[in-house]
């Protein structure tokens, strides 16, 4: 493959496939087509990104991986046999590949264009503890782009993928390599000028994890219904994709180690994250663009994101941006959030004068529950780090929210003594069980509060 990114170009046209006859013991499959449900959104422009979302189809045609030799005993390495059967079915023209009930061993999953893997209902892949089994690809990790192991499932400009069904990925035995968190060398290689395809992770001595789910300049991408337990690190990571819709999946909590977002769409335009329940030890839903030196060379921002009817559960933000947001982040829409558990807050924008960029126009309808820390955190000078890169925030809209407790001051947003924050609008939000009923509105312009109450008091 290659794997450099001088130029930022996503998927033009289709892949080209010769029509072929089914091959022996593929069985043909009952129509499936996917849908999400969405309700109308407040929002005219939100409901445009959902219009305008293109959900990938494919032909009514069934792949079973155990017609390509795979063993449902937990032990026999499936690999070959899963690669065999998404061969064929891309070669074929496309279809679903079906992983029927049961424990599936596997290494690396690499999606083809037109195919939907499928998990039925009681279908476990389980992701093996051989780190041969992953091999190097492209990939950024925390924003900079570099050679890694493999993510468990991955595709790379292809176009028409789907990870759908009712099973579930587990990456627990992926503890054993899935490992480490050394970007400073990565920063390193960028400050020497090496390109990304020569930052190669494996055998530097240094250790990066890989993400779980992860579609690399792909599009017209579904994941949808599965289930992931035992993360190591970001959960759904799709980068530099268009088109991307995440419906119904949920992500394990108490299974989840550090760092594990739910879902992190990086360099993304038009996302749709509707009706999951994301569990993580870290952010629910983090939107990101790229880390500093490295994401100014890319320079994509993430942009027109719908999320809602969600549940969130991890620790830190409902949504958040950034921290790694250099490529910049417009036009987020969220709707209908209910946040419980210890998530700190249900709006958290970081950047600093390091990784630039800017969050604009970022906009949550009824969200509700409970925070550990504030409402909404908006800061300037995440980690202390500074440079010559000034971020810009704003607008900022909230409308229809409320809690049952917030640990600390309902907002908490600050800019910049030279880049303000450009608007904060707050309007019919009921805020209760709030411990510190002062708020801290630093460097914001055009600040406004209309019918907004804490603790029954009104702003």
């Amino acid at each position: 493959m290659d794997g450099r990114f001088t130029r930022r170009q996503l998927i033009k046209g289709g892949l080209a496939v010769a029509a072929v006859p089914l091959l022996p013991g593929i069985a043909s499959a009952a129509p499936r087509s996917y849908r999400v449900d969405v309700p109308p959104l407040p929002w005219p422009a939100a409901n445009d990104i959902v219009a305008n979302t293109t959900i990938p189809t494919f032909p009514d045609r069934s792949f079973p991986i155990t017609g390509y030799g795979a063993k449902n005993d937990g032990k026999t390495d499936n690999t070959a046999a899963i690669k065999k059967a998404i061969d064929a079915c891309a070669a074929a023209g496309g279809g679903h590949v079906v992983v029927p009930a049961g424990s599936f061993l596997t290494g690396a999953v690499y999606l083809k264009s037109n195919v939907d893997l499928h998990l039925e209902k009681g279908a476990v892949l389980k992701f093996s503890g051989d780190a041969s089994k992953f091999p190097n690809v492209l990939t950024r990790y925390e924003g900079i782009e570099c050679i890694n192991h493999s993510p468990m499932i991955y595709a790379y400009r292809e176009k028409n993928i789907a990870l759908t069904g009712s099973g579930t990925l587990d990456a627990a035995a992926t503890s054993s390599w899935n490992k480490g968190s050394d970007r400073a060398y990565l920063d390193t290689l960028v400050a020497k000028g090496t390109p990304p395809e020569k930052r190669v992770v494996p055998g530097s001595g240094h250790t990066m994890r890989s993400t779980f789910v992860e579609p690399y300049a792909c599009e017209n991408v579904l994941i949808q219904g599965v289930t992931l337990k035992n993360s190591m690190f970001w959960q759904l990571h799709p980068t530099l994709c268009r088109n991307v819709t995440v419906d119904g999946v949920s992500t394990d909590p108490s299974t989840a180690h550090s760092n594990t977002d739910g879902c992190d769409p990086e360099s993304c335009d038009h996302v749709v994250i509707a009706n999951c329940s994301l569990g993580a030890d870290d952010d629910n839903i983090a939107i990101k663009s790229g880390r500093d030196a490295d994401g100014r060379r890319v320079n994509v921002p993430c942009q027109n994101l719908v999320v809602v009817n969600c549940v969130m559960n991890g620790n830190w933000g409902a949504i958040t941006c950034g921290s790694e947001q250099t490529g910049g982040i417009r036009n987020v829409y969220a709707y209908k959030l209910t946040v419980k558990g210890d998530t700190k807050f249900a709006l958290y924008v970081k950047s600093n004068t390091l990784r630039g960029g800017f969050s604009e126009n970022i906009n949550l309808d009824s969200v509700a529950g409970t925070f550990a820390r504030n409402f909404a955190y908006v800061t300037s000078t995440y980690n202390s780090q500074t440079g010559s890169y000034v971020p810009s925030f704003g607008p900022f809209t909230i409308s229809n929210c409320s809690s049952t407790k917030v640990a600390g001051k309902t907002f908490d947003v600050s800019g910049l003594s030279g880049a303000h924050v450009h608007g904060l609008t707050v309007v019919n939000s009921t805020f209760a069980g709030v411990s510190d009923t002062s708020n801290t509105l630093k460097y914001v312009d055009n600040a406004k509060f209309t019918n907004v109450t804490v603790n029954g008091k009104p702003i």
